[in-house]
């Protein structure tokens, strides 16, 4: 399993036969400039966490080049189903087995609506399984005391988790969060891509590594392997 970051809540998660594409703002982000062009992105799956535009921005356009299955809860899976897009609807609590391994939709504390005002449903996490590794992608969320039930039914191998603060978790509760879904492993993400999310890295990698943990921040386009 390797993960590319791609700016801000972004992941391209690519498989031994499958790629997953994870909160797709490619063409608002002012950091990724033109180092990411949507046309090389060809995801079989794409994953949203919720309906805010800098999460979904450039998903009706990567629909239309290879037709991905798009993968949310339910108010925004019927609201790109309603455009002609091929969704598979979830809610809180749910798993499904896909071709490429199991998801399972877990609870987020945020808000979730479109650009355009449209309700997007209540917003949430994944926990993917798959190649016999377990990855936690929080979305954007405060910290929750239900991510202490996630190690009762997981091992994860990752936790990728918001550390920008103001609009989701800071550095201090990432700690916090990794301790609850007991993984010292963290891939840091939300962060700098505006004024009110901008962190001191130095400070975010001391901070975990004074707690026994590591913390990733990968460069634009950079990979994790797992």
């Amino acid at each position: 399993m390797e993960i590319t970051f791609l700016g801000h809540a972004t992941l391209s998660i690519k498989l031994a036969e499958h790629t997953l594409l994870v909160d797709p703002f490619i063409t608002g982000n002012p950091m990724v400039k033109d180092t990411i062009s949507l046309k090389g992105l060809k995801p079989d799956y794409i994953l949203l966490t919720h309906a805010h535009q800098d999460h979904v921005l450039d998903v009706e356009e990567i629909a239309k080049q290879c037709k991905p299955k798009i993968i949310s809860n339910y108010e925004i899976a019927m609201y790109f189903q309603e455009k002609g897009c091929e969704v598979h609807p979830m809610n809180h609590g749910g798993s499904w087995t896909f071709s490429f391994g199991t998801l399972k939709y877990v609870q987020a504390v945020h808000t979730s609506s479109f650009a355009d005002g449209t309700y997007g449903g209540q917003p949430g996490g994944f926990i993917i399984s798959a190649e016999g590794k377990n990855v936690y992608i929080a979305g954007d969320t405060a910290l929750t005391m239900d991510m202490k039930l996630i190690p009762m039914q997981f091992k994860l191998d990752l936790a990728v988790l918001p550390i920008g603060d103001n609009f989701t978790m800071g550095i201090d509760d990432a700690v916090r969060a990794s301790d609850f879904v007991e993984c010292d492993k963290v891939l840091g993400y939300h962060y700098d891509t505006f004024g009110y999310i901008e962190i001191d890295h130095k400070v975010a990698q001391e901070t975990f590594e004074n707690a026994g943990k590591k913390l990733h921040l990968l460069g634009i386009g950079e990979t994790l392997k797992l």
